[in-house]
């Protein structure tokens, strides 16, 4: 259930509403036009979006939707351009509105379970690429009024700035996602001074940057955002669950290509027996169809396939159900070949499958995570004898810069009777 709850305000008109948020309090609907597109039924469809996949399956907590993601990172987006507004940078109403339009919007696209099933049940095809046929769609419906939105998104509008406070590496998105999931899971590390943060935001040459005295304010960012990956986002029995999920997937889509219909959804039914991906969705007029998928679509399909004949099905969605994960063993160098496959020999002899189907109950992989990329947009400091510097040679904290390389760890997952 959303904890974002609606309370009417007494103003000129019934669309300017005010939301309940748990992490900032009261936060304003001020035009219209916002509260039109959290009303359209393509964003609606995002509180039955789980924000972090299974990973309530390590932090019970963790159910919060891409819908209050989504909402918190407008708050925050309307907040910072207005801080700039009284710094002196020229930013209109126009400019201000758009923006929140663009941020609100920037999620859209993400499909059941968000980043766990990306490419999974669209070939080929980023949450990005589906946000952008939204957006378009939306925006058709709404007669034209997020052409700038659009823009912006795309980075095609002319104050480049604009587009940095949507995506970058210190956007609206991540202030929230980092303070709000570090909420939900009870992940006192990944608190983070959003307030801080906005306030010495600053605009340079048309370069979002950060005033220097909030240097340790980005330090303390950017050390949140590493310990977020590995301790929630990357934990290593969220990764357990969200590629059993994965498995689960992949076998049910072998399944509906052979079988005439596969037990769940119209829509899941559909997305698992065609390859479909972008070009698709607007040739065969599939967006409403990709709509109406959400997490309760596949946690459904689920609880259906437990009772399947196929007994790698039935098993996976058990284990999911069970909370009975696999084993998951991360280190820095590759697995070994010859152990994997003797593993999947004995799972094959053990639950009576073929070696084949083993590859759904034994598999490895890798996974990367790296906190600051100077390759890049950069996050650049503003010194106070107004000379822009990249964090990581500003900071005098040597952990700063290291976090700029990647860090990639190889897993290896298996069922636990095996360990």
């Amino acid at each position: 259930m959303c904890n974002l709850q609606i309370h009417s305000e007494t103003m000129n008109t019934n669309k300017l509403k005010i939301f309940n948020d748990p992490i900032y309090g009261f936060i304003q609907i001020s035009d219209e036009s916002l509260y039109d597109i959290i009303e359209h039924p393509y964003f609606q469809r995002l509180r039955r979006i789980n924000q972090l996949g299974l990973t309530n399956m390590v932090y019970p907590g963790a159910i919060h939707t891409r819908f209050q993601h989504s909402m918190g990172a407008m708050h925050l987006m309307k907040n910072s351009l207005l801080s700039l507004k009284d710094k002196g940078i020229e930013i209109s109403d126009e400019e201000i509105l758009a923006a929140q339009q663009a941020i609100l919007l920037h999620d859209i696209g993400h499909g059941p379970f968000s980043h766990t099933l990306e490419h999974h049940l669209l070939f080929n095809t980023s949450h990005e690429e589906v946000g952008s046929i939204f957006l378009d769609a939306i925006n058709k419906d709404l007669g034209g009024i997020l052409d700038m939105a659009i823009a912006i998104n795309k980075n095609k509008y002319h104050k480049k700035f604009l587009h940095q406070l949507v995506s970058s590496q210190l956007d609206m998105d991540r202030l929230d996602y980092l303070k709000r999931d570090s909420y939900y899971t009870g992940v006192s590390e990944g608190v983070i001074g959003t307030n801080r943060l906005i306030k010495l935001l600053n605009v340079v040459d048309d370069q979002l940057v950060v005033e220097a005295k909030g240097i340790y304010s980005v330090e303390k960012f950017l050390v949140a955002r590493r310990i977020m990956y590995w301790q929630v986002y990357l934990h290593k029995t969220v990764l357990s669950a969200e590629q059993l999920l994965i498995e689960i997937v992949k076998r049910a889509r072998q399944l509906a290509s052979s079988e005439d219909k596969i037990s769940s959804s119209t829509a899941l039914n559909l997305f698992l027996s065609k390859k479909v991906d972008a070009k698709q969705l607007l040739k065969d007029d599939l967006l409403s169809t990709f709509n109406s998928l959400d997490d309760f679509d596949i946690m459904f399909a689920i609880k259906e396939w437990v009772n399947h004949k196929d007994r790698t099905l039935s098993l996976l969605c058990k284990n999911i159900l069970d909370r009975h994960l696999p084993k998951v063993i991360i280190q820095k160098e590759k697995f070994d070949l010859g152990n994997i496959e003797s593993l999947k020999k004995k799972v094959a002899d053990n639950y009576g499958i073929s070696i084949e189907e083993t590859a759904h109950f034994v598999y490895s992989g890798i996974t990367s995570n790296r906190a600051y990329n100077q390759k890049t947009d950069k996050i650049f400091i503003l010194e106070k004898n107004q000379k822009l510097v990249d964090i990581a040679t500003a900071s005098d904290n040597f952990n700063i810069r290291s976090l700029s390389s990647p860090v990639n760890k190889y897993f290896l997952c298996y069922p636990k009777e095996y360990q």
